[in-house]
């Protein structure tokens, strides 16, 4: 599976290489033939949309290698900082030909189109967007983000160039030049794409949170277990695209041995392995009370407690110890609460007073899955 998809990744990006340094040397020729700075801006972005190819090809061929003592978790993570570098190319061509086209504002030159350069232009627009459409489809058939995003360059890149064709359409009939202009307009678009690109790819680095769909579905799996009353504190830590490790907690009842609930755990790995392809390297278990009657009625005063903040998504793992006196459990608190440490304190000093001769410990969990 990993080595088609990155034949794939390396077969899709040689195409796009090809067809790109095609347009480079067309419209390079026709830009400096017709003194054109917005044929020449949209040839250098075809120039960094090659670099940019070769770069993922790289990449994907560095974080296809296998995991070693220095790298347990391989080198998956690799194409994230790839991503990176493109992302700063893409920035660094836009820059520059703003900078050109600027110039060419202030100094404005007479250009020189003829009925060769739109036939030329029409041409870089149909291959733009036929690669558009596969390179769309490719990354979309083994979710590639790198490949999609791409897809969706190379559509923008269609419609830059079709605002060129324009702009020399406007000059031949009535002599109005537009293209400096145009070549600004063309390098704005070229800077925006850098920078979404650097963000997605900084955001890819520091890890952000994964998608609903895969954790909420992970959670339903884990919930079709009969023994598995509840599932939280799912993590997972992504090593590259598609391999995620993580964690997980499941509340049982207390009734439980330890052998009944080995098999359960070792089940939920190899179902969840099997159907996402995500390694659950640690399952946690919370125990639910289901003898001492006082200890049900604690829970019930711990939850009309916590619950009465709104801004409390989940309390889970209960623990209460009678002989030791001991009173635990965790609660995740909304990202979006104004004070989320005075909400915290509230809920402490509330627990601690109906509670006194307790030791209270609350953990406050992170929101990392919905």
């Amino acid at each position: 599976m990993k080595n088609s998809r990155e034949k794939t990744v390396v077969k899709t990006s040689i195409i796009s290489i090809f067809a790109n340094l095609i347009l480079v040397g067309f419209k390079a020729a026709i830009g400096l033939l017709s003194n054109s700075i917005a044929i020449i801006s949209d040839a250098v972005n075809n120039l960094s949309d090659a670099l940019s190819s070769i770069i993922t090809i790289i990449g994907t061929k560095l974080a296809g290698k296998a995991p070693d003592k220095k790298h347990p978790y391989g080198y998956g993570r690799i194409e994230y900082v790839t991503s990176l570098v493109v992302s700063a190319i893409v920035l660094y061509a836009g820059i520059t030909a703003f900078i050109e086209s600027i110039e060419k504002i202030i100094t404005p030159e007479e250009v020189d189109y003829n009925i060769i350069t739109l036939i030329i232009l029409v041409f870089s627009i149909a291959i733009k967007f036929a690669l558009g459409l596969y390179v769309k489809k490719k990354g979309r058939a083994i979710k590639s983000d790198s490949l999609i995003a791409s897809g969706a360059d190379a559509f923008n890149d269609a419609i830059l160039t079709t605002s060129v064709l324009a702009s020399a359409i406007i000059y031949m009939i009535f002599n109005v030049n537009l293209e400096a202009y145009v070549g600004m307009l063309v390098s704005i678009f070229i800077i925006k794409a850098g920078i979404e690109l650097i963000k997605e790819s900084i955001d890819n680095v520091l890890g952000t949170r994964i998608e609903s769909s895969l954790t909420n579905s992970i959670k339903e799996e884990i919930l079709k277990e009969e023994d598995v009353k509840g599932v939280f504190d799912l993590i997972l830590n992504d090593y590259g695209p598609d391999k995620y490790l993580g964690s997980i907690h499941i509340e049982v009842e207390d009734t439980l041995t330890v052998a009944q609930i080995d098999k359960i755990s070792r089940r939920i790995t190899k179902q969840v392995s099997q159907k996402f392809g995500v390694i659950l390297h640690t399952i946690g278990v919370y125990s639910i009370n289901t003898k001492d009657k006082n200890i049900i009625e604690a829970k019930k005063k711990v939850d009309n407690i916590v619950f009465s903040h709104e801004e409390i998504l989940q309390m889970h793992g209960f623990y209460l110890d009678t002989i030791d006196k001991i009173l635990s459990f965790d609660i995740i608190i909304d990202f979006e609460a104004k004070d989320r440490e005075k909400i915290y304190q509230d809920i402490y000093d509330a627990i601690q007073k109906e509670f006194n001769s307790y030791k209270i410990t609350i953990t406050l969990d992170v929101d990392a899955s919905d």
